[in-house]
């Protein structure tokens, strides 16, 4: 039977194999150098990771990065190099380090560590496993937490009783998570929710964790957990977000850009929510246009929104329509389309055939 070590490193890619190989080689005998977090999680449920991380003790971070020969970045502050892999992906060499929070909701405070007190320091058991290296390969899977178990029982548990409390962006990053998983909550988890609420205006990472939610492949299904844990307040409304995550399902395109203005028109302040959840001017943009009566071809992010937002909603009449109804081409064109545009404002049409109508009269009426 394949150790868990040995079925994580089958999942592996041979490029990173080979690359991680080489980094423990480089990293040298005194080195604890490991393949940490959600690659080894994903690995176990039987994915493909792509994200590589990996846990350094013993040697100096940046000097190995270096020696690797690749593009890379290097970041002082927790002693962490990112390292662009051939295929362009970014791969990050991180110190083993210690955390304390000595304000919760602020950045931790970083100090040297083994590789165990790195994984103590991390969000949720399943996340805190890792795949020691050596330069012949896998050398064992550390599992200091029961992250193992917690993995096959599809459990999402923190690690101590302060997590939330401490960073409470962790109870959005558990929802993700669950949704992309499968995960459900263990009570630690849903006990803590109250702490992380009480923190969320104080932990500006727990709003750019919002932000990440709207990429995930069903962020509905996330927001929708987050209700279920109790945490519902966080968001306005997400009813549209299930819709899409339906659309989704059924093979259409939908994009972040659609969620995030779905999200905002949801919000009693959509002003306020783009600016906290950092999400630029492009969705409320896009908003804007969905709600409009402007005239998008079937498919585009507005007709999407549109279908969804103004469900009795109908094409207008375009100017080629005006002209086939009998309006010469020219300033005649633009005026007739004004005066519908003006009637629909009033409320006074419902239909294309309502349009029609309304041409009609304006047209004998002149």
């Amino acid at each position: 039977m394949t150790s868990p070590a040995g079925r994580v490193w089958a999942q592996l890619g041979p490029d990173d194999r080979s690359w991680l190989t080489a980094v423990a080689t480089l990293a040298g005998p005194g080195a604890d150098v490991a393949l940490v977090g959600g690659a080894v999680r994903d690995a176990l449920l039987g994915g493909r990771p792509l994200d590589l991380d990996v846990a350094v003790y013993g040697a100096d971070v940046e000097a190995l990065a270096r020696a690797t020969g690749l593009p890379m970045t290097f970041h002082p502050a927790f002693q962490n190099a990112t390292v662009t892999l051939p295929d362009g992906r970014a791969a990050d060499l991180v110190r083993a380090r210690r955390e304390s929070y000595p304000v919760p909701g602020r950045n931790p405070v970083p100090a040297p560590g083994t590789l165990e007190d790195d994984l103590r320091r991390r969000d949720f058991s399943v996340n805190a496993l890792a795949l020691r290296l050596s330069p012949t390969g896998p050398a064992a899977l550390l599992d200091v937490v029961g992250g193992v178990d917690d993995l096959h029982a599809r459990t999402l548990r923190p690690l101590h009783a302060q997590s939330l409390r401490e960073d409470a962006s962790r109870l959005v990053r558990g929802a993700r998570l669950a949704a992309r998983l499968g995960l459900s909550a263990h009570p630690d988890l849903l006990a803590q929710v109250p702490d992380a609420l009480e923190m969320a205006d104080r932990t500006p990472r727990l709003w750019a964790e919002l932000k990440l939610l709207l990429a995930e492949p069903r962020p509905g299904a996330a927001a929708r957990i987050l209700r279920t844990w109790g945490a519902g307040t966080l968001l306005p409304d997400t009813s549209v977000l299930d819709a899409l995550d339906d659309q989704r399902e059924h093979s259409h395109t939908v994009t972040p850009q659609t969620y995030a203005a779905a999200l905002l028109h949801a919000a009693p302040d959509p002003d306020a929510l783009a600016a906290r959840l950092d999400l630029g001017d492009r969705p409320a943009a896009l908003l804007a246009r969905a709600v409009s009566d402007t005239h998008f071809p079937e498919g585009t992010p507005e007709r999407q929104l549109r279908a969804l937002l103004r469900p009795d909603a109908y094409t207008p009449l375009t100017g080629r329509d005006v002209v086939s109804l009998g309006v010469a081409p020219g300033p005649a064109v633009g005026a007739a389309l004004a005066h519908l545009a003006a009637l629909r404002r009033a409320g006074t049409l419902r239909s294309a055939d309502d349009e029609r109508r309304a041409l009609h009269s304006y047209l004998t009426g002149k």
